[in-house]
């Protein structure tokens, strides 16, 4: 288990209002790629000083210092030196107030440092400012094209040597701009060598702030149960402006454009999802937090609020959201919904690096407890929404997750364990002494013994455990698995096993 909690190395996220990647998934994409090259020799020495420098910045709260390790990690495990310049360039971040910008007023953002790198710089430093437009990937799951060049915003001279005593503020012209996703790119230059370029992804939308207050305007003239439906795009782009969480793939034309729909919908005291079948979003108020919070629902066609039918609660990976299992998955999930006329709800999770209550993450400082907790919560609070406004068999509701999704599934699994009629976790990792609380469950676990994110003991230590328990599980080691590969081959077959599950009714004890 000690081994496994070092593999995640999972560490607090910097709030920030640039969207820098996500910390804990840094951590993971550098504990695979270690795990995938297997180091030895002088990288494995390099590779071993770099991990004792990254745990004492993570024991002692420096977030940059930290990502300025995995990094650095990175790079040797490439197989290139990590010279001076490499740290000049993991050392630059581009920072605002916004990043989802109404491009009718000028930009205002900064360059930054978020440490100090180890380099000589001259001290006649320019930048070049440009603006790209940022293209989608060419398939799901790949890289996005290089960003087009759309026109050159500044060109600035007296960068300090500094950034962290003197970030270098600017305010750029955007207006005029289409509509969507760009790239803000500063080039470093000494004379006319650039040496270093950094980036800040950002949105660009005419008149969205006046939208924005509309709808936040409107709200109040809906019944509750949609207000957070109306005012969620405002929600959402506050949180990502303040740093709190990233775009993700929230679109930003999309949302507020079903938001506008859902109001019109609601006029009158309409309830605009009342009888509505397939798959949608919906959205409430996370109390605590004060945050809307938005979870996707698919409801078969076949689904009667008179006979009712089974719940699945899908929690995503790490990095993922609330649309995961929707649109991921080859989409399976939806479609195995409908087959087996199943309600299926997938929370958010809180943030995308929540683990949704899991005791393996509650050793972190304040700001990760918070989130943990707050992931727990919105797992809850989705299952209760979904039993308020639908017919949900009592008997048959089922928790499934993958990745970090089983993570949660089985700590969730355990701590309400009169919940659950049954769980299904991919590619994950419990602590077996929660196996007793959770012996009741029948589970169906997948793993693939060739998984260099979550090693493959992670499911075998906590199937052993809940055998000895006494627990029913059904367990699928998959020869050559990788930590993703082993879903959708088995989604199938765990629909078919959630379908066979049903809790035995209480036994009621006389006086």
């Amino acid at each position: 288990m000690k081994r496994m909690l070092l593999a995640l190395l999972l560490v607090p996220s910097l709030a920030a209002a640039q969207a820098l990647p996500n910390i804990s998934s840094l951590s993971v994409a550098y504990n695979t790629r270690k795990a995938t090259v297997k180091p030895d020799g002088e990288l494995k020495a390099q590779i071993d000083a770099v991990d004792r420098e990254l745990a004492a910045a993570n024991r002692l709260g420096k977030t940059g210092e930290a990502r300025r390790q995995i990094a650095k990690g990175m790079v040797l495990l490439s197989g290139t030196p990590w010279t001076p310049a490499l740290d000049f360039q993991a050392s630059l971040v581009l920072r605002s107030a916004r990043t989802v910008v109404d491009s009718s007023m000028p930009y205002a953002l900064r360059l930054e440092q978020i440490y100090s790198p180890a380099i000589e710089l001259t001290p006649t430093l320019t930048a070049k400012v440009a603006l790209r437009k940022r293209q989608p990937a060419a398939l799901p799951g790949a890289p996005p094209s290089a960003a087009v060049p759309v026109k050159d915003l500044a060109a600035l001279d007296g960068v300090s040597r500094d950034l962290r005593e003197s970030p270098l503020a600017m305010e750029l012209d955007v207006a005029g701009v289409e509509d969507g996703p760009y790239v803000i790119q500063v080039e470093v230059m000494e004379g006319a060598t650039t040496i270093a370029t950094t980036t800040l992804n950002v949105v660009l939308h005419k008149g969205l702030d006046a939208r924005l207050r509309a709808l936040e305007t409107a709200a109040a003239s809906v019944i509750p149960s949609v207000r957070a439906d109306v005012t969620y795009p405002a929600d959402y782009i506050r949180n990502v402006n303040r740093g709190r969480i990233g775009l993700q793939t929230f679109n930003v034309g999309t949302e507020v454009a079903a938001a506008e729909a859902v109001l019109a919908a609601a006029k009158g005291g309409k309830d605009p999802f009342k009888g509505k079948t397939g798959d949608f979003e919906r959205h409430y108020l996370l109390e605590g937090p004060n945050e809307v919070m938005p979870y996707r629902v698919y409801v078969p066609k076949a689904y009667s609020p008179t006979a009712g039918a089974p719940l699945v609660i899908a929690l995503h990976g790490l990095g993922g959201n609330e649309d995961s299992f929707f649109d991921q998955y080859a989409k399976l999930p939806p479609q195995l919904a409908e087959k087996h006329g199943f309600l299926l709800a997938a929370p958010n999770g809180f943030r995308v690096d929540g683990f949704y209550g899991s005791p393996i993450m509650g050793g972190g400082d304040a700001a990760a407890r918070r989130r943990v907790e707050a992931s727990e919560k919105d797992v809850l609070e989705v299952v209760r929404l979904m039993r308020a406004t639908y017919k949900v068999d009592e008997s048959r509701i089922y928790l499934i997750g993958h990745s970090m999704g089983a993570i949660g599934t089985w700590a969730l699994g355990s701590k309400y364990a009169d919940l659950w009629a049954a769980l299904v976790p991919f590619s994950g990792v419990g602590s077996p002494a929660l196996a007793e609380q959770m012996k009741a469950i029948p589970q169906f676990v997948v793993h693939g013994d060739n998984d260099a994110t979550v090693n493959v003991s992670g499911s075998r230590n906590m199937v052993a455990a809940l055998k000895k328990a006494g627990a029913t599980v059904t367990y699928l080691e998959i020869p050559g698995g990788s930590h993703t590969d082993v879903v959708v081959p088995n989604l199938p077959k765990a629909f078919e096993f959630l379908a066979a599950q049903r809790k035995a009714p209480a036994v009621v004890t006389q006086q």
